[in-house]
């Protein structure tokens, strides 16, 4: 069964891909740099001869991509919160979901994947979220492309259509060919501080993630949704925990939760004058104060996944931040010994 991959040389993607090249199913992918897709995921011993070059948003590149296919996991998305790239991230997203979900259903395709975003399931606040929560209401473009991407989506599976959405928190792990957010997070924790809030962080091992996808690809799982919950920390158990396993206490700053989120109400603010990048918003500080974790869903557990200790999760991913060049070998102490 050869399975279409989008968004193949991102975290995510890549990943999944070197998951499913060794199930032993054989991939095409949709990359708009070839070369990239040959040094990120031909370094890992992936076969990537059926490379199609082209954007998820043009109609024509994704219609060659899945002819001839019988399964896709559609792992491409912007995950950008700059004001400078809103229009790019509200027509990437929610255009790119509707062009390769919508075209592998017209297709029949026996087993579509979808990577999501627990973030359209958070209400701030809330109860932790579950596979059933309603959609969130959005105000930054990348939650609000999701939130309109999910919405299409619901009603491909309304119409019949094999399609399985996977809900991930913050990703993390080794060999990110960029620094994705998650990771972004785990570096600035050691580089600069932990801020010690309300709530906390809610992490997912992308190697489980991609064991998930997989899975419900292997399968036949049922259509619906997945949430790819991963371990929950509030944040001085957090920054405990990262002590632990480098041996080193990062500096620590305490600031309550409405404080953070007043600061990302000026952001906003501000930012409709002077429009810098810094992530300082509203809905930013929401994630990060009021984050009350995820439930993993029965429907996983069905398929046998099962995610690592966190203590394995962090320890590489820190190791991969030191030997990847971003964190300097005294900010993960003993584990640049290891």
């Amino acid at each position: 069964m050869r399975i279409l991959v989008t968004g193949g040389t991102g975290f995510v993607g890549s990943h999944t891909a070197r998951a499913l090249a060794r199930a032993g199913y054989p991939l095409r992918l949709l990359v708009r740099d070839r070369a990239k897709a040959q040094r990120v995921l031909g370094a890992h011993g992936v076969d990537v001869s059926d490379c199609r070059v082209g954007d998820v948003t043009d109609p024509d590149a994704v219609s060659r991509a899945l002819e001839g296919c019988e399964g896709v996991v559609h792992a491409a998305a912007i995950v950008a919160f700059e004001r400078s790239r809103a229009a790019e991230v509200l027509h990437t997203n929610a255009r790119a979901a509707e062009l390769v979900l919508g075209g592998a259903h017209q297709r029949r395709l026996r087993s579509i994947v979808y990577v999501s975003s627990s973030s359209v399931l958070f209400s701030p606040g809330g109860p932790p979220i579950a596979p059933d929560a309603p959609l969130a209401a959005a105000e930054s473009p990348y939650v609000r492309s999701k939130t309109e991407a999910e919405r299409f989506v619901r009603r491909l599976q309304a119409e019949g259509a094999p399609i399985c959405s996977t809900y991930p928190p913050a990703v993390v792990g080794p060999d990110d060919p960029g620094l994705s957010a998650g990771n972004f997070a785990i570096r600035s924790f050691r580089r600069h501080a932990m801020v010690l809030t309300s709530g906390g962080l809610q992490i997912v091992d992308v190697r489980d993630l991609a064991a998930l996808h997989v899975a419900l690809l292997a399968r036949g799982a049922a259509p619906g949704r997945y949430l790819a919950a991963g371990h929950f920390f509030k944040w001085r158990a957090l920054a405990d925990l990262i002590d632990a396993l480098t041996g080193e206490r990062a500096r620590r700053v305490r600031i309550p939760g409405a404080a953070l989120r007043l600061l990302g109400h000026m952001g906003d603010a501000v930012k409709r004058v002077y429009p810098f990048d810094f992530p300082l918003t509203r809905e930013i500080m929401d994630f990060a104060t009021q984050w009350r974790g995820s439930e993993d869903s029965s429907a996983v557990d069905a398929l046998g996944i099962r995610f690592r200790d966190a203590r394995e999760t962090l320890a590489d991913t820190l190791r991969w931040l030191w030997r990847a060049g971003h964190l300097e070998r005294r900010r993960v102490g003993r584990l640049a010994t290891d």
